[in-house]
């Protein structure tokens, strides 16, 4: 099956919802306020009761009951908030893709330390726009569950093949594409900004390296992300390429407290989706 009817697949089977659309446009808007934030999330009472459970948690330490979802902005931050409507629709994707052959809750836990690992490379960085790294990891591998729902025997193969390789590696050799490349073209048929799909789609492109810090810093999160959370298979894997050691000025301090960030975040995410 080529790669553009997993697309297709994938386009007919889920959307990204508006209010992430909305939100983003809302928060990049210089002109708006978390009153019009609040508004935008109040018509959401799944998504406003966890806003407030966020902003009431200890992860904050409010002095007193905060009671409104504009309030709840002012005191999380609304880069804090896209990320849960990001982990939250996130979630809602992988749970509409479930299948045997993968789990889910270990899927849902690998995309989202990928995120924040992303993110606090690009913050270490200094890219511009890091918090779109958290978007970028959470949905990269978004169409490994497009595939396995779509051709479970083809999937299952793939799966049982000998570890050795990266899997982007093994994917190429089974599929003929990469699982980030579809889930790049997935989130571009989503009309997500070309700064979201560009890097996911060739995060596993090594020609992208000498050339593109986005990319670059997608990548190493990846690569750190299969070493710390499948040591099995991975632990002894190449973090820093050539190339990426080229485009990328960080060492392995740094590296080490992106790991403790990733750790930690994912632990509060958890807390909140789950």
């Amino acid at each position: 099956m080529s790669l553009d009817k997993y697309v297709a697949f994938a386009a007919k089977s889920f959307t990204l919802p508006d209010i992430c659309v909305r939100l983003r446009a809302t928060l990049d808007d210089p002109r708006s306020s978390a009153e019009d934030i609040g508004q935008l999330i109040s018509a959401d009472a799944s998504l406003t009761a966890k806003v407030l459970r966020l902003a009431n948690s200890s992860l904050f330490r409010f002095p007193s009951q905060i009671e409104t979802v504009s309030k709840a902005i002012s005191v999380i931050g609304g880069e804090a908030l896209y990320n849960l409507v990001m982990a939250e629709t996130a979630t809602t994707a992988f749970k509409h893709f479930d299948n045997i052959l993968i789990k889910l809750d270990k899927h849902w836990y690998q995309s989202v330390y990928c995120g924040m690992l992303a993110k606090s490379l690009a913050m270490r960085l200094n890219v511009r726009g890091a918090e779109r790294f958290f978007v970028m990891g959470i949905l990269q591998n978004l169409s490994e569950l497009v595939v396995a729902k779509k051709e479970p025997q083809r999937y299952y193969n793939y799966q049982n093949a000998e570890k050795g390789d990266l899997p982007h590696i093994v994917q190429l050799t089974h599929f003929g594409f990469t699982f980030a490349q579809c889930s790049g073209i997935i989130l571009e048929n989503w009309h997500l900004p070309i700064g979201l799909y560009y890097p996911v789609s060739f995060m596993n492109d090594e020609a992208k390296y000498a050339s593109d810090v986005d990319v670059c810093v997608l990548a190493l999160a990846n690569r750190i992300t299969f070493s710390q959370l499948d040591k099995e298979n991975y632990a002894n894997i190449e973090l820093f390429t050539p190339e990426i050691a080229n485009t990328l000025s960080l060492d392995m301090e740094v590296i080490s407290n992106s790991i403790d960030y990733a750790e930690q975040e994912t632990a509060k995410i958890a807390s909140l989706i789950n």
